[in-house]
């Protein structure tokens, strides 16, 4: 494992040298308690540059050192740290109490490794999972398997060790073909003694084997014992194929703290999109996500909030970069938000997404199945090579409920679920959860359309794409350095990468900046004045304009021609000659005159094609006023779309002068849609992309971004 390894305490006390301030973390006493040698572990993100190669971290509170543990899993190219889990102790903090962590840099020392786990098992330390399954009974034990088994070491030093072991359930010695237990045992130890802290058991329970035969649901009895006490027991859960559920649990006191994160910091390494800080979430709003995910059922195999048909069509929270609870988040930090993001992620296990090879114990890669896919449609999965198919077998049981699953997820509507759950905590079930779904986006396409082993995701629609780039992005970005999956997701991020380049930027058939019918048939789909497959979707569009321009943000230097490419298309519907602005965020905009022709070559052939009626006509209201030869964002148009609501019975407040059409006052509207794509154009330095950005900020009528702030992105 590429892990760096400190112990860090009493270094800034000594006057060591400290090359640069960093930001703090904020722990604040969630216990109504004083605690006392309290841990606290976190992961965190670093902007590139910020700890050099030869540096690493170190804390302090109130001017005095206390001790700090880092754990680097990821670097910039510049060898720079890029996320790290962080584990501090602090001396003490009192009830209601808030302490400021400051963090900063300083010259490594020399590392301090951790130990295994044989204090921790002699102490007499057990976890045991039973699962009763139709009166047979099934185990897994933690200790058991640390003790005669290989394990996997996460984090490692002074202060914290983390082993992570996993195997079938077995009843009498023999496995059961489906499920199987994933241990992570966080063994803390108090500061320059060497005696044991608290323990935390992290549980996952899968049913995710890609290759095995007859999957299906499994209906058991749950029950988790530590140290010889039953901490949670579930009847007669039905445990979804190809899904999993987390559960984690402590030995000893577990701390009971709340930790912010710099907000400014945070958005400012480029990890996530530059979230608009001026947004101030809804208190009411915080409350009744509380209210609603705990009135919920947030137990295993659950999902809630979340629309459990994800390619159900609409505008909703759950769509984005990031999805409205985890935008909120950012923009808080408050205890409420944080309690919805990570319970997502935790839940996210419940989707029929996962796929784990048996054989390397990590996702199903399509490298070494190039054929792979979750379902045999024909001849598709067909390895000419192998000369056998290579899809992954199908529930067909025909006893009730016992391929029936409530979740049906997609590519097209998928929420971003475990990428901030992991940034902000280190925690492996999540980095799991976020390489689950990068790849069933992969797994799940047509082999062929994918273009095998290169995992070309072209194949969807355009927000699929999207949102697609946008979780494999997530993927090759975060992926520990040492992990062996890093150097797989890069490389179809990269592959895709060379697709649009080179399909798309610079194309001389396809001036507007859209992505067409050559990466995909569902792309120039739409009807409208100029007949069927003449139109595109610009909402649909924004979205993977927004993806490369957080792909660009990220650091990946190849969706810099791409992006500079789509920029055009946000950026001409709101300064294009001939483009009425106030109409740049439609719901479908013709781009060729029929379904055989050449694309539009300026952005006013596209308006003059789409401002009309189906058949053609001009937009005439009842006053006999053509909406064409109204001004650009007068209050003589404005008027014009009040007399239309009028003459067709639509009650609406009167249009204002600058208002935008597309559901101008929704944070899920098509103007709201459009908003991260301009952002990011901003930043590419094309012609009129700043000025986009301030005749978009500056309309008159705006959304409140203040409960569902998801698309309320800004340039940097």
């Amino acid at each position: 494992m590429k892990s760096l390894l400190f112990y860090l305490v009493g270094l800034l006390a000594s006057g060591a040298a400290v090359a640069a301030q960093l930001p703090s973390l904020q722990v604040s006493d969630a216990s109504a308690q004083a605690q006392a040698g309290l841990p606290v572990t976190v992961g965190h993100v670093f902007a590139k540059g910020d700890v050099k190669p030869g540096e690493t971290i170190t804390a302090s509170v109130r001017g005095v050192a206390i001790p700090l543990q880092a754990d680097v899993k990821a670097t910039h190219a510049d060898g720079s740290m890029r996320h790290a889990v962080l584990t501090a102790v602090l001396p003490q903090l009192g009830s209601g109490e808030t302490a400021e962590v400051a963090l900063a840099t300083m010259p490594m020392p020399v590392p301090s490794g951790g130990t295994g786990p044989g204090s921790l098992l002699a102490s007499g330390f057990n976890a045991v999972v039973r699962l009763n399954v139709g009166g047979v009974i099934y185990t897994a034990d933690a200790a058991q398997l640390l003790a005669s088994k290989p394990y996997k070491t996460w984090l490692a030093g002074p202060l914290v060790d983390e082993w992570q072991v996993s195997a079938p359930v077995l009843a009498n010695g023999v496995a059961h073909p489906h499920l199987a237990v994933r241990f992570a045992i966080r063994s803390y130890r108090v500061p320059g003694s060497g005696r044991p802290g608290p323990t935390r058991v992290d549980v996952t329970v899968e049913n995710n084997w890609a290759y095995e035969p007859d999957p299906r649901n499994v209906t058991y009895d749950a029950e988790v014992v530590v140290n010889n006490q039953v901490v949670y027991n579930k009847a007669a859960l039905s445990h979804f194929h190809h899904a999993r559920w987390r559960k984690v649990f402590w030995s000893g006191a577990e701390p009971k703290v709340h930790v912010k994160h710099d907000i400014a910091y945070l958005l400012g390494t480029r990890a996530l999109p530059n979230y608009d800080r001026t947004v101030v979430p809804s208190q009411t709003g915080l409350a009744r996500m509380k209210t609603d995910w705990e009135a919920a059922d947030s137990g295993p195999m659950a999902m809630p909030l979340v629309n459990k048909y994800m390619p159900s069509t609409g505008g909703r929270p759950d769509i984005g970069l990031q999805h409205a609870w985890a935008a909120t988040y950012l923009l808080s930090m408050d205890a409420r938000a944080r309690q919805v993001t990570v319970g997502l992620g935790d839940l996210a296990g419940s989707w029929p997404v996962h796929y784990r090879d048996k054989n390397t114990d990590q996702v199903v890669s399509i490298i070494e199945y190039p054929y792979v896919r979750d379902q045999r449609i024909g001849s598709d999965s067909y390895n000419p090579l192998t000369q056998k198919h290579e899809d992954m077998p199908r529930c067909t049981s025909t006893v009730a409920g016992a391929c029936s699953t409530p979740y049906t997820p997609d590519s097209a509507h998928q929420p971003s679920f475990a990428y901030l759950p992991y940034l902000l905590t280190g925690d492996t079930y999540y980095l799991d959860e976020l390489q689950f779904w990068a790849n069933w986006n992969l797994v799940t396409m047509n082999p062929h359309y994918r273009a095998l082993s290169k995992g070309l995701v072209k194949g969807n629609q355009v927000r699929g794409q999207a949102w697609s780039l946008r979780t494999l992005g997530h993927a090759a970005y975060i992926t520990p350095d040492a992990h062996p999956m890093k150097a797989y997701f890069n490389q179809v991020l990269k592959d895709n990468l060379d697709f649009y380049n080179t399909t798309f930027a610079g194309s001389a058939t396809n001036q507007l900046g859209f992505i067409d019918n050559t990466a995909t048939s569902y792309a120039v789909a739409y009807s409208g004045p100029t007949g069927p497959s003449t139109g595109v979707a610009p909402w649909m569009d924004d979205f993977f304009t927004s993806t490369v321009g957080h792909l660009d943000e990220m650091g990946f230097t190849a969706a810099q021609p791409i992006l500079a490419w789509k920029a055009r298309f946000p950026v001409g519907r709101m300064m294009a000659s001939g483009y009425c602005w106030i109409d740049g965020a439609v719901y479908a905009l013709m781009v060729r005159p029929s379904a055989t022709s050449a694309y539009f070559t300026s952005f006013a052939e596209a308006y003059q094609a789409t401002m009309r009626n189906n058949d053609g006509s001009p937009m005439v209201n009842s006053t006999g006023a053509r909406y064409l030869e109204q001004p650009c964002g007068s209050q003589a148009q404005a008027n014009w779309r009040t007399q239309v609501d009028k003459d067709a019975n639509v009650w609406r407040s009167p249009w204002l002068a600058g208002e935008m059409t597309g559901y101008a006052t929704s944070p899920e509207g098509y103007p709201s849609n459009m908003q991260p794509a301009l952002a990011m154009a901003a930043a590419t330095g094309i012609p009129n992309a700043r000025e986009a950005w301030t005749r978009f900020i500056n309309r008159s009528v705006k959304p409140n971004y203040s409960e569902r702030p998801q698309f309320a992105i800004v340039p940097r």
